[in-house]
């Protein structure tokens, strides 16, 4: 499977065009979005229009911008092909797709409600590659450090150790978008705007 990731668009409508044209060029199976798509209830002029056009299905989770609603809201607009999967998950052939949305410090952060599903889905599964699409990364890491202080999300941090998803992409910083690092044997990335491709 073939993935474009990508986080913290803002609002930004060309952002997510040039992200639909990368995701057609490059043959992508799924569009996975961690959270700030919208910024503060705007819609950003249709912006998940370009993805939905290119017949390119999206997973989303909402950040500290956007809330649950305003996925929920993206979701019902789009219809069929565009979800939201703040604390769910979907499942494909050989990968499993997990979110959490928001931070530690927002209305809707990471308890264990919102992870218990996904902690069982984890323990159960054995046989698919695991991703976690997140928006606040992990404390101690790359993706946090922004020279003077770790921004990072000590929850996340400790769900990883734990419960050890293959990958986990992320973004909400804006100065580490790009970059990646590990926790244990997870990949962890900071997709950002620009977004990344994987292939798993």
């Amino acid at each position: 499977m073939k993935i474009l990731a990508a986080s913290d668009l803002h609002s930004d409508f060309k952002a997510a065009q040039r992200l639909a044209d990368k995701a057609k060029k490059n043959k992508v199976d799924l569009v996975l979005l961690g959270g700030d798509i919208v910024e503060f209830g705007t819609e950003g002029k249709g912006i998940i229009g370009p993805f939905k056009n290119a017949g390119i299905e999206v997973l989303m989770v909402h950040g500290n911008h956007d809330q649950p609603t305003d996925i929920d809201f993206l979701s019902e607009k789009y219809g069929k092909g565009v979800y939201n999967i703040h604390s769910y998950y979907k499942e494909f052939d050989d990968v499993v797709v997990m979110g959490i949305g928001g931070t530690d410090f927002g209305l809707f952060n990471m308890n264990e409600d919102i992870t218990k599903a996904l902690k069982n889905k984890i323990k159960n599964n054995k046989n698919k590659k695991t991703i976690l699409l997140t928006h606040e990364p992990p404390f101690d890491t790359k993706l946090d450090n922004l020279g003077w202080t770790k921004a990072g999300s000590r929850k996340m941090r400790k769900f990883i150790e734990t419960y050890k998803p293959d990958v986990v992409l992320c973004g909400h910083i804006h100065e580490t978008f790009g970059l990646t690092d590990y926790v244990g044997n997870s990949k962890i990335i900071n997709t950002g705007k620009k977004g990344v491709i994987l292939e798993l």
